[in-house]
């Protein structure tokens, strides 16, 4: 039997589709690849740079910048920004401390003398 003379049949006709390229139906093929590398196998895989000497050195300027700014915002960063503007602001804190404490132990504050009922 000659090829030409043989019946078709619908395997065959699928393996002939394939060969051609037709597949049929029409979908695309979807082909899934997992590759398990690091970040930095994978920059050189692709020919990109070496950003890591970079980037340790922006970081370390970050922190240096975030530790001068942490710094001005300590407690007594603090008090001397917000009393900088007031004469005189060096001398009446710590007596304004000391009659406040005073106040709470049950001792007189150094402003207030020791004046009884009677006297005035």
């Amino acid at each position: 039997m000659l090829q030409s003379d043989a019946p078709s049949s619908p395997a065959r006709n699928r393996r002939e589709r394939r060969i051609r390229g037709d597949a049929g139906g029409g979908s695309p093929m979807k082909i899934t690849i997992n590759i398990d590398c690091t970040p930095v196998e994978a920059r050189a895989f692709l020919g990109l740079p070496d950003v890591q000497p970079m980037q340790q050195a922006f970081l370390a300027e970050v922190e240096k910048r975030m530790m001068a700014e942490a710094q001005r915002f300590s407690p007594e960063g603090l008090a001397r920004m917000w009393l900088s503007g007031i004469p005189g602001s060096t001398d009446w804190m710590p007596e304004l401390f000391k009659g406040l404490f005073g106040q709470m132990s049950g001792q007189p504050s150094p402003g207030s003398g020791t004046k009884g009922k009677g006297e005035s």
